[in-house]
């Protein structure tokens, strides 16, 4: 519990939470409140011991934890019953405040990281569910899920737009609604719709995406392929009027199509070629294909999430429980990020969590910490 002070720059976000769902507590008696409830889950993720509700609800009655969160102690029924009293999407601003602070820039940038500043990798992953949780639709009625949403920024390797669904929620719908500007979003094929790629030009965003293999287009200009693109896979570097004359309708300019030979081979034996579709005109071809590779980072994100923060085991059947949960361990990556200087790893986390159970002291700590730091130029 000595770690609660780091939380201290949340006391300002979580209070405005305090009332959130008071208008279902008509005779006024409510014991536990929004921002108490974030405080407890956000304890079960920096607190390996504790693993379930149950235990949540036995560590709010312990003195320390109810006078460094400010709660009373709580009972099993309230931690359920909070899932469908306060509403998870409140917390999306308290996200993108902590996103917003951290620092985009900790080092001198190459200038192939300049070119690609900016870069979010976009993705869904599921996070199984209980057949009985009706909402969590998927492949059928025994295997149930629900879908993580995440834009991903790669440098500095922070989540900034998250949303949930049910496991078969559209992910480009989802990406429709994280649309920002200025962004240079990196997508799989699963994305590849032209409709959704002209929307993030129009929203002043650019994009690097995968598109299919029977992708059809027509050639505008041949651009040569340099000896360095050649060495990073780089086959062909196409400007391209993309689709045919009904479905490339949507697309208002060319595009560029890159060729890259991955150095693999498919399930025929034949080496495998990505085909990359971007507006970028000014970047190389071997940044196009970089950019692409980059898109690798949120799925080691969801890896962290789900397997060191832990948020395989859910806490809730409802939706509204779930994407609690889920928006606050976005939340304590972000703290981390805050506190190091860099993306969470595992062994920052076992530092963090050590020096909150008292394992390890303060000054170990930021010992840890100093040797993250990275170094200008």
């Amino acid at each position: 519990m000595q770690g609660f002070k780091y939380f201290k720059i949340l006391g300002p976000l979580l209070e405005s939470l305090h009332d959130v769902g008071t208008q279902r507590d008509r005779a006024g008696n409510r014991r536990l409140h929004f921002d108490q409830h974030c405080a407890l889950i956000l304890l079960y993720f920096f607190s390996p011991v504790l693993t379930s509700l149950r235990g949540i609800q036995q560590a709010s009655h312990l003195e320390k934890v109810r006078k460094k969160l400010g709660c009373r102690g709580t009972s099993l029924g309230s931690l359920s019953e909070a899932a469908g009293v306060f509403d998870a999407e409140v917390l999306q601003e308290v996200i993108a405040e902590l996103a917003s602070r951290i620092p985009r820039r900790q080092r001198q940038l190459t200038r192939e990281q300049a070119m690609l500043e900016g870069l979010t990798a976009v993705d869904g992953s599921l996070l199984p569910a209980l057949p009985k949780m009706a909402w969590a639709l998927w492949l059928d009625e025994e295997h149930r899920a629900a879908k993580m949403h995440l834009a991903f920024e790669v440098m500095p390797a922070i989540p900034v737009k998250v949303t949930l669904t049910e496991g078969s929620g559209n992910e480009k719908h989802q990406l429709r609604g994280m649309l920002e500007s200025g962004r240079l979003y990196v997508v799989d094929r699963g994305y590849a719709e032209y409709k959704l790629f002209q929307e993030i030009i129009d929203g002043g965003s650019s994009f690097i995406g995968r598109i299919r293999n029977n992708a059809v287009w027509t050639v505008v200009e041949e651009r040569p392929v340099s000896a360095k693109a050649e060495a990073a896979g780089v086959r062909r570097d196409l400007v391209v009027r993309l689709g045919s004359e009904k479905s490339g309708a949507v697309l208002k300019q060319p595009l560029r199509v890159v060729e890259v030979e991955t150095g693999k081979t498919d399930s025929r034996g034949e080496p495998e070629i990505l085909l990359l579709a971007t507006d970028r005109m000014d970047l190389d071809a071997e940044l196009v294909a970089l950019g692409y590779r980059f898109r690798w980072s949120v799925e080691l994100f969801f890896r962290w999430l789900k397997c060191i923060l832990g948020c395989r085991h859910l806490l809730s059947q409802s939706r509204n429980g779930v994407a609690v949960q889920i928006y606050l361990a976005i939340i304590a990556s972000l703290l981390i990020s805050l506190w190091t200087g860099r993306k969470p790893t595992k062994r920052t986390f076992e530092m963090v969590c050590f020096y909150f159970s008292g394992m390890a002291s303060e000054e170990e700590l930021l010992a840890h910490i100093a040797k993250l730091k990275p170094h200008d130029g």
